[in-house]
């Protein structure tokens, strides 16, 4: 009989899917890959305009684009996160989610209430890497290059097209030059600040570990330093000592890009999310609240509560109290003094008392 039954799940596992590909990574891969090649074909006027000098930058892309996938993916399996993600999706399309999209990725005014020195030190780092990926990304994969079809002038194709033509001594010449010149000034200024308040504030110094928090920073600073180390040679030193300068710089970014699905940085190609979960806190807070079975607070929507307790079934944890609410059903105050009761023995969360932080923000 185990025989049997060995043989059908053997059966059952051996049998073809019909799928063309081997996992959810595999034809993310293929798709995007596909894309990005038919795109430059496009771009390049069938491959008749590659700089092979950023060959380099290209293959760390492909595999930044492999290593945030595979993230992504893993990350996106798990139960809670197809919640959040499916009921985003449907919640894409309200009327706040312009002003929610310019606030969290933009603005960055959810930093604004931690105070005035750290937002100035996101917008630093977060709009120089902005910008420098919008310039390098489209000139890798030659989706944007320059022409000079006539002595002192400059054409800029985008995506095959003559898109403009800039005099090459005026003032649009002199930005699309220093973009990244641009970029990488806000970034040192950024890591610089970041650096101080990390050495200085004691409570960040107490929590942060070199690997995860320092060396992001140190990656940040290098590809910074060394580009502009790039220009300086091309224009006081005339060129001298640029084309080691060049290599060392491309590594650097190439190591970056690399890294970054896997580290700290990995929070930039993921920041766009944050809009789903405010869509998703703000819809269902609209619709119906749901209050501490305790103190009666309303803490969170009932579809997230209801959603929470849903997925801590499906990965068998189940926080029934003996008094008949799932822990999920207390704000987070009186789960806390919940939590204390059972190894004090006195009921702290039936006292009628506050925390002092219990309404901090930012």
């Amino acid at each position: 009989m185990q025989a049997e039954i060995s043989t059908k799940q053997t059966a059952t596992h051996s049998k073809p899917s019909g799928n063309a590909f081997a996992s959810k990574f595999a034809k993310s891969m293929f798709i995007t890959v596909s894309v990005i090649v038919f795109l430059s074909f496009i771009a390049t006027r069938q491959f008749t305009h590659v700089d092979l000098n950023l060959y380099g930058y290209m293959v760390g892309t492909i595999v930044f684009i492999g290593g945030f996938f595979y993230r992504f993916i893993a990350w996106g399996e798990r139960p809670p996160t197809k919640i959040f993600i499916k009921k985003g999706i449907k919640l894409l399309f309200r009327k706040s989610t312009a002003k929610t999209s310019v606030d969290h990725l933009a603005t960055y005014n959810f930093i604004w209430n931690r105070g005035i020195y750290r937002w100035t030190q996101h917008i630093m780092m977060g709009w120089g890497v902005i910008l420098s990926c919008m310039v390098t990304f489209p000139l890798v994969f030659g989706w944007m290059y320059f022409t000079m079809p006539e002595n002192g002038f400059y054409t800029v194709v985008f995506m095959g097209i003559n898109l403009m033509t800039v005099k090459a001594d005026g003032i649009l010449a002199f930005f699309f030059y220093n973009a990244l010149n641009f970029s990488a000034v806000m970034v040192i200024t950024g890591v610089s600040m970041v650096f101080y308040r990390r050495l200085k504030n004691m409570q960040a110094r107490a929590e942060q570990k070199f690997m995860y928090d320092f060396l992001p920073l140190y990656l940040l600073l290098f590809i910074s330093i060394t580009g502009l180390s790039l220009t300086f040679q091309n224009v006081v030193l005339h060129g001298w000592g640029q084309p080691a300068m060049s290599l060392i710089h491309q590594w650097g970014v190439i190591i970056t890009l690399i890294y970054l699905p896997f580290g700290k940085l990995a929070h930039i190609p993921f920041r766009p999310l944050s809009v789903f979960a405010r869509n998703y806190r703000e819809h269902y807070m609209e619709q119906s609240k749901k209050e501490c079975k305790v103190c009666g607070t309303s803490f969170v929507s009932t579809e997230q509560s209801q959603d929470v307790v849903n997925v801590l079934g499906v990965n068998n944890m189940e926080f029934e109290t003996k008094e008949g609410f799932h822990l999920a059903e207390l704000c987070l105050p009186c789960r806390r003094k919940y939590r204390i009761a059972q190894f004090s023995g006195f009921p702290t969360h039936e006292v009628k008392v506050k925390e002092a932080n219990q309404n901090a923000k930012g």
